[in-house]
């Protein structure tokens, strides 16, 4: 999110761009979560001042993404709709898409099960439109968790079918097998629990 305001000119953020690209580049060098969410302060107080949609746009999805690993949800959520707010008018949706997960995930992290859904089945939708089956695979295990959470445990079950078929669609292994444990915790909710204790076992 630095460098993106330093290339926008930005004078007063290039002098603190050089080792302050990303929350994990932080942690590698032993910054403190303070400093940290300093550096993210900084660079959304500037965002305003990019006359650039697209790329403001970008930056906020960034610094939802690192709030969100500061666990700071509640930037993080506010980062992601600004972030939505302005990707809404690229012509490839893609930038959409993510801020649609990503603002999904962020409220699931908020246990705003509720209010997650909405987002959740917009990013599933979006992402299949795309042609984005891994991303896709992601966004239904997230609607699965957060119907789960909400004690509908069918939907959970289903949601987390199509996830399981995305990621095997994919090759993505770890997708796979979280698809699988939940399916193990719905199918076990349900009433099965020998189906439950198959989908445990493919998990392994």
């Amino acid at each position: 999110a630095v460098r993106g305001c330093a290339g926008a000119a930005s004078a007063e953020v290039t002098a603190v761009a050089p080792g302050r690209a990303s929350p994990p580049t932080l942690q590698g060098r032993r910054f403190g979560a303070m400093e940290m969410a300093g550096v993210l302060a900084r660079c959304r107080s500037l965002c305003h001042s990019i006359p650039d949609p697209a790329l403001r746009g970008k930056l906020y999805n960034d610094i939802g993404l690192g709030y969100s690993q500061l666990r700071v949800f509640s930037l993080a959520t506010e980062s992601f709709q600004r972030a939505l707010a302005l990707c809404g008018e690229e012509p490839d949706r893609r930038g959409e898409a993510a801020a649609l997960q990503n603002l999904g995930a962020a409220h699931n992290a908020r246990r705003s099960f509720g209010t997650a859904l909405g987002w959740h089945r917009r990013a599933v939708a979006l992402h299949g439109a795309l042609g984005n089956r891994r991303a896709q695979g992601q966004c239904f295990g997230n609607l699965a968790y957060a119907c789960s959470r909400l004690g509908n445990h069918q939907a959970a079950a289903e949601n987390y079918l199509h996830a399981l078929q995305a990621f095997r669609d994919t090759g993505d292994v770890q997708g796979q097998w979280q698809a699988c444990e939940g399916l193990g915790t719905a199918t076990f909710h349900l009433g099965d629990p020998q189906k439950a204790i198959g989908h445990f076992k493919e998990a392994l």
